[in-house]
């Protein structure tokens, strides 16, 4: 396969009005590495290897970085005056919070509620799996700090519990 200078540009102008966001393409004689991030304006990337006649194939080019969604990426900072007694809930992966089993149900925990070791609190949706988040400890929920239906970082505190 033979790609010119005008195929190039033809092949760039067709990607640049799709939603593509990456493509690997290889010949005889080039291997073409193309990626973007569409949130971010930044053009995209293109990586261009000839090789010599009858060379093998260089190796694949390590995956560019990719660049940072729009908004926030680190969790929020935990309140400036956090009491000893509170245990945090934590997210242990990233994905959606829902304060119920199902929209329109009770939630699990409300603010002053008494929960026991073992007891789910939350749900967290990652990749249209709906899991379960049960409390490690028993105590009385005293704060809820995210949105149902937000999207939660690994780590985040999502509620604290005073324990006893």
């Amino acid at each position: 396969m033979q790609l010119d200078h005008d195929q190039l540009r033809q092949l760039l102008a067709l990607l640049g009005d799709s939603d593509i966001q990456e493509l690997k393409l290889e010949g005889d004689d080039f291997r073409l590495e193309v990626r973007r991030n569409l949130p971010s304006p930044a053009p995209a990337t293109v990586t261009m290897v000839q090789a010599p006649a009858g060379a093998p194939p260089p190796p694949p080019a390590p995956a560019a970085p990719v660049g940072a969604a729009p908004g926030p990426s680190a969790p929020p900072p935990p309140a400036a005056s956090v009491r000893s007694d509170l245990q945090a809930v934590t997210a242990p992966m990233v994905g959606t919070f829902y304060r119920s089993s199902a929209p329109g149900e009770a939630p699990f925990v409300e603010v002053g509620s008494r929960i026991s070791a073992g007891q789910p609190v939350c749900i967290l949706e990652a990749m249209k799996l709906m899991n379960e988040l049960e409390s490690e400890f028993s105590g009385e929920v005293v704060e809820i700090l995210v949105e149902n239906g937000t999207p939660v970082e690994f780590g985040q505190v999502l509620m604290r519990i005073k324990a006893g």
